[in-house]
């Protein structure tokens, strides 16, 4: 794998989530599940488990289909309004 300077960024933006995800747990322990529109109980670290696997199909979905002269950044943009959605709405 070619590491890009999209791709570090990427992976960068992942580690940072899980970083943010720990530190988000321990300020508030309580994390009760709530059900969404899925119609199943679902806590925090689910959420971001459907956000970053929905990242990952997004940004393959769009290297697969989009014209190369469209940049990535813009399938990053995308992958972070679907996980706005997922937090909110599963």
């Amino acid at each position: 794998m070619a590491w890009t300077v999209p791709t570090a960024l990427f992976f960068a933006g992942i580690a940072l989530l899980l970083v943010l995800m720990g530190w988000w747990q321990r300020a508030d322990p309580k994390n009760p599940p709530r059900v969404g529109i899925l119609g199943i109980a679902t806590q925090r670290g689910d959420r971001l488990f459907l956000s970053l696997l929905g990242a990952a199909f997004i940004h393959l979905a769009w290297l697969g289909l989009a014209p190369a002269t469209l940049p990535l950044w813009i399938a990053s943009l995308a992958s972070l309004v679907y996980a706005a959605l997922v937090f909110r709405f599963v």
